[in-house]
């Protein structure tokens, strides 16, 4: 059986070292990154995703009291118009 030498072995050993060291590089870039964003993202005071939905659904309700109002006026109106045939 072969042995393997100690040149391979320091070698193998100095890749695996430079590759660890250049994921926690790459980790670090990445949450620096996503931190910056997230200042920008603050700084131009966006509303968060529950904000939306919250002003989302009030304006389909919004919506929807419009048309039966709009239906309230239109019964009305037919009811007056009625009203001064008589």
């Amino acid at each position: 059986m072969q042995t393997k030498s100690p040149a391979f072995e320091e070698f193998a050993n100095l890749l695996t070292n430079a590759f660890g060291a250049a994921k926690g590089v790459s980790d670090e870039v990445r949450a620096a990154a996503r931190a910056r964003a997230d200042r920008v993202i603050a700084d131009m005071d966006l509303v968060s995703r529950d904000e939306f939905e919250a002003v989302k659904m009030m304006a389909s309700d919004a919506q929807l009291e419009i048309e039966k109002l709009k239906a309230q006026i239109a019964k009305l109106e037919k009811a007056v118009k009625a009203a001064k045939k008589k």
